[in-house]
Order: structure tokens, then sequence, then C-alpha cells
């Protein structure tokens, strides 16, 4: 395939097909990719503006069944160091979220097997009597998790959790949406059929959603196509994600020490790629948390137009031995720095004034 004919495609604007997409992987410049991916993220976003949301992630528990073989942040249910945080203390991460400029909170747990749903439910409910507040919670493994200790159908979850006050939902538990990978990391999580069916069921109920690619572990490149190429046939169906973001698998204090981190340069072209195959999501989102704040800046010059999140509390990253932290001025000098104008959003990227 003649790569130049696929630059060509892509500079007018046309879809590429996923053989079209592994030669653009393999074989093309690193510089002429991040080009490519600059030219349609400019075709998205003429205005020169970097958006980012100032949100708190709360762990409401580390209690989690799932032993997933890349996190060194779970513990097994009857292990030391568990823990369950109670509506009050929630609501205090909550209060100082809002009180620093936060306008959401994402909150995710581990799959803790004495929680029943209605535990979820009166979470939401209080925060929502209490706090105003965007909820961005859960993930689709978590979902799957519930639908088969309540043995009821995943609709319905998404149904209650919806009406107890859950706003949209983040791409978390998507790793490699490839069975293959997701068997040897991931043994007891939802395989990828069902994370793409709670994402698209989200879509068809009116909530949006993210998606993510947690990369550099057990897949080749090609599985990572696979599953930028999953993300947008359901894209092409619901419309429903708002953002993609991929970022790269930290290994310390995790069952895979085997794996090396990736490059800086192996995460630019692939955060290039999936600008260029992810022709149908609108923004992508660049990964100071694993890459650090410099790399970040040069990501925007390699598809991304959002900068996520102030993380004013991260715990699952941090606790592979990585941990970078940014307040809303310094995204917003890192932003200026690169050429750019900072914009805080919301989750559904809708902009707001700046205080």
């Amino acid at each position: 395939m003649n790569l130049q004919s696929v630059y060509q495609k892509i500079l007018n604007g046309e879809r590429i097909g996923f053989d079209e997409a592994r030669t653009l992987y393999n074989e093309a410049d690193f510089y002429d990719l991040g080009y490519l991916a600059h030219q349609i993220r400019l075709r998205k976003h003429p205005e020169p503006t970097v958006t980012y949301v100032i949100d708190r992630n709360i762990n409401y528990s580390n209690i989690c069944v799932c032993c997933c073989k890349f996190c060194a942040f779970y513990k097994e249910p009857d292990q030391d160091g568990g823990y369950v945080l109670s509506y009050e203390e929630i609501g205090q991460k909550i209060a100082e979220t809002i009180e620093l400029g936060g306008t959401q909170i994402l909150m995710q747990g581990g799959h803790h097997p004495d929680l029943p749903l209605s535990w979820y439910e009166d979470m939401l409910r209080h925060i929502k009597s209490n706090y105003n507040i965007h909820i961005h919670a859960f993930s689709p493994p978590e979902v799957v998790f519930w639908s088969e200790l309540e043995q009821i159908p995943v609709a319905e979850v998404i149904s209650r959790l919806r009406n107890a006050g859950l706003d949209s939902i983040p791409g978390g538990g998507a790793e490699i949406l490839v069975d293959e990978v997701r068997s040897e990391v991931a043994p007891n999580k939802c395989p990828a059929d069902q994370w793409l069916g709670v994402m698209e069921e989200a879509h068809n109920q009116g909530l949006r959603t993210t998606a993510t690619m947690m990369f550099g572990h057990k897949e080749t490149p090609e599985q990572r196509l696979e599953h930028l190429f999953a993300v947008r046939e359901t894209q092409d169906r619901t419309s429903g994600f708002t953002a993609f973001i991929p970022w790269t698998f930290q290994p310390d204090y995790t069952e895979l020490p085997e794996c090396r981190k990736l490059t800086s340069t192996e995460y630019l072209r692939t955060l290039a790629v999936s600008r260029i195959v992810l022709d149908n999501i609108d923004n992508i989102q660049v990964s100071w948390v694993t890459m650090g704040p410099k790399i970040a800046q040069l990501a925007l010059y390699f598809g991304g137009n959002d900068f996520g999140s102030t993380m004013i509390e991260e715990n699952v990253v941090k606790a592979a031995g990585v941990a970078f932290r940014l307040s809303k001025e310094e995204i917003h000098r890192l932003v200026i720095d690169a050429g750019f104008a900072p914009q805080q959003r919301t989750m559904d990227y809708t902009p707001l004034e700046t205080k």
C-alpha cells in the first residue's frame, strides 16, 4: 500500500480503513504522523483553544474481586488496607472540590462482592441531594458486575443508576478491547463486546460517555488498532462518546513488572493514529498523568485538543508509582506556553467562564 496515497486521503478528509491505519502506524514518519493528526485536530477545532475540566477522582472503595494483573491499587476482600468510604467522607471530598472550582467528580471503585446496587443508588442520591455537581462515575465492568450480582439486565442497572443521579460514564476498564489480551491481563473482567454493549446502552438511554485505551502491556500494535476500530464502529451507531483518552500502562508494583514503560515517541505515535482513525469522536485527551506535563504539551501537536482534568485527587496511577499533580493555574501556563488558549469545560465540552 502506498503511504503517500494514505496521507492524501487523510488530508482530503476521507476515512481510512484498517489496512491503511496499519500501514500508517507501522511505516509513517513520526513527524508526518504528528502533522496529519494536527491537521484533523485543526479541522475539528479551528480555534486555538485547549480545554480542561476541574474535577476529582474519588475511589469510594479499593476492595475488588477482579484481581487485574495491571492494577496496583486494589485489595482483596479480606486483605489489609481495604476500605469503603462513608457517604460523609465522600461528601467532604466533594465539598472541597466545589470550593476549588470543580464542576464534576469522577467516581470509580472495585468490584466489591458485598455492596448491593442499592448502596450505589443511595450514594448517588445522597450526593445529588446535598451538592450541585456532575457525577461522572463507574465503568462498564462495574455495570456488568452489578448486573450479574443482582441478576438483572445491564439496561436496568444503567436505568436505576441514572434515576438515582448518574450523569455520565467514564471509559474505565477498556484496557484493550480484544479478548485475547483481556483474558491475559484481566481474566475476571467483562469481555470486549460487553464493555462496548454497556456503552451503547448508556448512549441509548441518553448518557454521554468517554472511551479510553490503556496500552503498552500485553497487546500488539495491531490489537491497539482493533481497539480503535471497535470504538469507531460503536460511535458510528450512537455518537455518544464525547472524547477518547489513550494512556500508557505503568508497570511498577503490578503483576506485570516484566512490561517496560513505553517511550514518549510510542505514546505520541499512538495518540496521532487515534486522532486519525477516530474521525467521528470530536475530542482527544492528552495524558499528562502518565506522560508528564512536557510530553502533554507536545501531544497538543499530535492530535490532542483537551488537557484532561486537574485531578485534585488521583489514586490508581499513583499506586503504580507515577504521581504528577497540576493546578488550574499550572494547566493554564502549560497550555499558553504551548501556543494555545486554555478553556475550562464541562464533561460534555460546554465551555465555562473561567473565574
